[in-house]
């Protein structure tokens, strides 16, 4: 059994305070950049296709941040607690406490990137594709800064790595994010770009999009079996978390994308 002492903050400065919540969400756009671009770089050399130019998706990268803040707030709030957050409008704006959405994230992500292809006239997928590829990256230190945090953990456990949490009780439970960082982080990471450069579906426009959200829904799932259901919300039907239920939504989308990707090469 290993018990919980991770400060969220990393550094107190009185008046401010940098926690490692922020830190995960800043290296992670960082990271996710310097690697699309390499992946741009790569495409262009070994395959002659320019996807999208270096500075093309530079300008991007404003749209995304406020695409996954905006998206993944509003997520949270809406998927997971909205009549709290009803009462209590002033506390949406207190990101630096936690409380974001993959799902809510994912739809302002989208949507960001739908308005920003129109503008520039890019075959959306383009973005999506390469941006798919970097994804697991945030997911991972999302996921390791959730931990830190000592939020969204896992089952009542019994098993030598099991961790009491604080403001828990003395009760140990399964480090449902860390396995969600490595299902969702490393895991998704190495299928994802296998497929996408090794064997080369980035060619294949949106192919990779669908991919990814068949894959990071099927190791949510998972991850979801190993972790606690917001008290709020508990199970649906007996069974299914919101985190189950959004999945399995992701899930028939990338089965839609791939479907209607083949059917237009098929025709073609």
């Amino acid at each position: 059994m290993i018990v919980h002492n991770f400060d969220p903050v990393f550094i107190d400065l009185g008046v401010f305070q940098i926690r490692w919540y922020s830190i995960a969400y800043i290296v992670g756009i960082i990271l996710g950049w310097i690697y699309a671009i390499k992946i741009i770089k790569e495409m262009a050399r070994k395959h002659n296709f320019t996807m999208v130019k270096k500075t093309v998706f530079d300008d991007l990268i404003i749209y995304l941040i406020i695409g996954i803040v905006l998206g993944g707030r509003l997520g949270y709030v809406i998927f997971y607690n909205f009549e709290y957050y009803s009462r209590n409008l002033f506390e949406i704006l207190k990101l630096w406490e936690g409380g974001m959405s993959f799902h809510g994230g994912l739809l302002g992500v989208i949507i960001a990137t739908i308005i920003f292809s129109k503008i520039k006239r890019i075959n959306f997928f383009y973005f999506t594709d390469i941006l798919c590829c970097v994804a697991p990256i945030g997911l991972f230190l999302g996921r390791i800064a959730n931990f830190i945090n000592g939020e969204l953990f896992g089952k009542i456990s019994t098993l030598p790595w099991a961790v009491v949490f604080p403001n828990n009780g003395n009760i140990s439970r399964h480090p449902s994010q860390i396995y969600e960082a490595i299902l969702e982080g490393i895991v998704l990471f190495i299928l994802i770009n296998f497929f996408a450069l090794k064997k080369q579906l980035l060619l294949r426009a949106g192919y990779v999009s669908g991919l990814f959200l068949i894959f990071y829904s099927i190791a949510r799932i998972i991850g979801e079996n190993f972790r606690e259901p917001d008290k709020h919300l508990g199970y649906f039907f007996n069974y299914f978390s919101m985190g189950v239920l959004l999945s399995l939504a992701t899930f028939l989308a990338g089965c839609f994308i791939i479907f209607l990707i083949k059917n237009n090469e098929q025709n073609n």
